[in-house]
């Protein structure tokens, strides 16, 4: 199985991702391929407002119906349990965190805050 995830062969979940991650015992994105556009953004932060991450609309979130919001969802999901944090209506996803869940996407990190945006789902301070 480990294998065809790194031929390209078979797609990982995100629940899956941390499991292997915290098996290892390395950053989830560390387990991910490197693309060296994607590092470029999120090294430069001249380009991204992401330096303390972003904070997600959990109910908003509940009820989109797009293939992204279902990704971040399960991903939030992940988040709300390792933290024990279930107040159920924001949840802050943090630079490294954005950093896995945009590779995930096969997006920088800017274009996830857009397309956070684009979705309604990002609240702003």
């Amino acid at each position: 199985m480990l294998g065809a995830y790194e031929r390209g062969e078979r797609a990982i979940s995100v629940p899956r991702l941390l499991r292997l991650a915290e098996i290892y015992d390395v950053p989830a994105d560390q387990l991910l391929p490197r693309d060296v556009e994607i590092e470029i953004n999120l090294t430069d932060g001249a380009t991204g407002d992401y330096e303390h991450g972003y904070t997600i609309d959990l109910v908003r979130l509940q009820g989109s119906a797009e293939p992204d919001a279902a990704v971040l969802s399960r991903y939030a999901a992940t988040i709300q349990l390792q933290r024990q944090d279930f107040n159920g209506r924001l949840l802050t996803i943090r630079r490294d965190d954005l950093r896995v869940l945009a590779a995930v996407l096969g997006r920088s990190v800017d274009e996830l805050g857009a397309r956070l945006d684009q979705l309604g789902l990002r609240a702003h301070a």
